[in-house]
């Protein structure tokens, strides 16, 4: 391991209890995206404390924080800080029960499930090692906190708020994501990491009668339950059984009584791909089969179809990421590992693509490696371990926080050390 990491890192037993602290916190406080303002608030606080130039209210509530140690790369490194709309069940003593009006107005419970809680924590903990380790490294530090991701609208927000303006140039842009894989686990992967996403939803329009007299009517649910089924041949049917892709119809609302035709039938989808050309043609096959079921039905009116958000591919740079698997490989030995393809999505691409910078996106593991090891022994591992966006999704602290503040550290010093130039 370089040995300016080894002296980063030195550092790591002296902060360990206040980064569990604030994990812990962040975790019990979470807050829906563009509404991070209590996160935002004391992310700031702590970067001014370590000596950090410190710009907030970036996208609503994005902050960065800028540490420069004279001349050398400009590394930045990114951590999400929203929650989900979703009710915590993980018997945590630290658990969520706070509740939030999202952006339809309705009232709805607030966990960190998707585990940006530790990407904070161990961001800020990371900006605390370098502040005190300033003899170890040369460049500058940029470390940005994003809202609303879980939306898809954060990145793109801090960019047009100003952000290339706002923080310095950067060489190389950073990023992790905590997934249920063992805690200590720490996976890179070049070229195709994190699928895009885009989320639709398709109005179909029908003619409402009473449920007895059928013929009067165009029935949207037939319409809406026939689509389903063929959009289902899209990706089994219509691409290449090599070629990945998913498409999830994950809501239909039709009609209120059993005994009423409804005049319209709403499908919410979501698609998963990697390539371009793979995504437009499964986006253009969803609207031929959606408005194909609507003709056959004689609707009276064409389909709506409406986008929700769009998230962007995560394609990692080839050069960047070989040189965080080196740092890896150097700082995690065997507990460094090659990641498999991720069907999640990200906006954070966003950030490095407006900036014109290489980025790299790696993940660590957050289950306890005890019951990970029992769960894979018994072939039960997707039963067994919740996954992110579950009400059960709670990563161990440690070793998960340790290897995210060893993996921000590691990475970074991959081209602020003096021995990487």
């Amino acid at each position: 391991m370089d040995s300016s990491v080894t002296t980063v890192l030195a550092g790591l037993d002296g902060i360990r209890t206040s980064v569990e602290d604030l994990y812990k916190d962040l975790h019990a406080h979470p807050e829906l995206g563009l509404q991070e303002h209590r996160t935002a608030g004391k992310v700031a606080q702590a970067l001014r404390g370590f000596g950090y130039d410190v710009t907030e209210g970036i996208g609503t509530t994005g902050v960065i924080g800028v540490l420069t140690r004279g001349s050398g790369p400009t590394v930045m490194l990114r951590a999400d800080m929203d929650a989900l709309p979703v009710k915590e069940d993980t018997g945590l003593p630290y658990a969520s029960t706070v509740t939030a009006t999202g952006r339809d107005g309705v009232e709805q419970p607030v966990m960190h499930a998707c585990g940006h809680d530790v990407h904070v924590a161990c961001l800020v903990g990371f900006a605390q090692l370098m502040a005190r380790s300033t003899d170890a490294w040369q460049g500058t530090v940029v470390v940005l906190f994003q809202p609303s991701e879980e939306n898809g609208d954060g990145a793109q927000a801090m960019i047009a708020d100003g952000l290339t303006s706002k923080a310095p140039q950067p060489d190389v842009v950073l990023a992790q994501h905590v997934l249920p894989y063992p805690a200590g686990y720490v996976g890179t992967r070049a070229g195709s990491f994190l699928s895009a996403a885009d989320s639709l939803r398709v109005t179909l329009h029908g003619r409402g009668a009473h449920g007895s007299a059928p013929q009067a009517a165009v029935d949207p649910v037939i319409m809406a339950a026939m689509s389903v089924i063929r959009l289902q041949t899209v990706v089994s049917r219509e691409l290449s059984a090599t070629t990945p892709a998913v498409l999830t119809v994950g809501s239909i609302q039709s009609g209120t009584g059993p005994n009423v035709i409804p005049d319209r039938a709403v499908l919410q989808l979501n698609v998963r791909t990697y390539d371009a050309a793979v995504r437009k043609q499964v986006l253009a096959a969803i609207e031929r089969i959606v408005r194909a079921e609507a003709q056959g039905a004689n609707a009276p009116k064409e389909p709506e179809f409406e986008r929700l958000s769009a998230f962007p591919p995560t394609i990692n740079d080839q050069e960047a990421t070989d040189t965080v698997a080196r740092a890896f490989a150097a700082c995690f030995g065997d507990d460094a590992h090659t990641a498999e393809l991720q069907t999640a999505s990200e906006d954070m691409s966003v950030i490095p693509h407006a900036f014109g910078a290489p980025f790299t996106y790696w993940c660590i593991g957050g289950t306890s490696p005890d019951l990970y090891a029992s769960a894979q022994k018994k072939g039960t591992v997707s039963q067994d371990i919740p996954v992110n966006h579950s009400p059960a999704f709670a990563p161990v602290m440690q070793p998960t926080l340790d290897t995210g503040i060893k993996a921000l550290t590691a990475s970074a010093l991959a081209w602020l050390a003096p021995s990487s130039r």
